[in-house]
């Protein structure tokens, strides 16, 4: 079955921290995964770049009775969507990193390492989809907790990209930035990279979002508008809120 773009030619994409498939901390922490792959559902995106997902965990496999069998990308890929997965940590017990899940055909993928000092691993996912003919780049990001490593990163990744994609493709660059200044946004837009400008695309904390930490920054696409889901039933699954954005290809 061929998938079709729809009639408005609206693509939409959406970027999620997952909180690795857990809400809490504790003994009075919930698994929250099965409830996520509804939600996945739910945003309705052709593309879903996703942040804090565990390829496996043997502590948590333990500890939670109803574990998936299989990686969290593999679990919350909706049926007709294709997952990739790359680690940016590894830990004790496992190892987590960006996914992302897409309606479209995979062309290809890789994986850079962004990590700028030892206590953080991070990394950037690349995957190349095909949107009826248009090679689409799209970058899942997670970037560092201190302000100097996320503007060393966000050279890093204009760096990868002069390097990696074609100056006339459309580009997609998604995830958690951990960056709620204009530092980031500023830097991004010397490149290219612009977003919708919204004033109520708040993500985080999650219970009572008073930041925007995720973004869906283009190139070579118009930006059309931006949604963060909203209630009870959102702000259980994670520490985020999901972040949708819609774009005229």
């Amino acid at each position: 079955m061929t998938t079709l773009l729809n009639d408005s030619g609206i693509l939409r994409v959406a970027t999620y921290n997952i909180h690795k498939g857990v809400s809490g901390i504790g003994p009075a922490r919930r698994l929250e995964i099965h409830n996520l792959g509804h939600a996945v559902e739910q945003l309705d995106a052709d593309i879903v770049c996703l942040q804090e997902v565990r390829k496996m965990n043997r502590s948590e496999a333990l500890y939670f009775k109803r574990w998936p069998d299989v990686s969290q990308a593999e679990f919350l890929a909706p049926e007709g969507y294709s997952s990739v997965y790359r680690t940016n940590a590894f830990t004790k017990h496992g190892e987590h990193g960006n996914a992302l899940l897409t309606r479209w055909p995979v062309i290809g993928h890789q994986h850079e390492d962004i990590s700028d000092h030892r206590f953080e691993q991070r990394g950037l996912l690349h995957v190349q989809v095909d949107l009826q003919g248009k090679h689409v780049h799209v970058i899942v990001v997670h970037l560092g907790l201190i302000a100097g490593s996320r503007v060393r990163q966000v050279q890093r990744i204009r760096q990868f990209i002069e390097r990696e994609i074609p100056e006339n493709a459309p580009l997609i660059v998604a995830g958690d930035f951990n960056d709620w200044g204009l530092q980031i946004k500023t830097a991004l837009a010397r490149f290219g990279l612009i977003e919708f400008d919204a004033t109520q695309a708040l993500t985080y904390p999650a219970r009572l979002p008073l930041v925007q930490l995720d973004h869906i920054y283009v190139r070579g696409l118009t930006p059309l508008g931006l949604k963060v889901p909203r209630g009870r039933i959102w702000w259980r699954m994670s520490d985020h809120l999901p972040l949708i954005a819609e774009f005229r290809v």
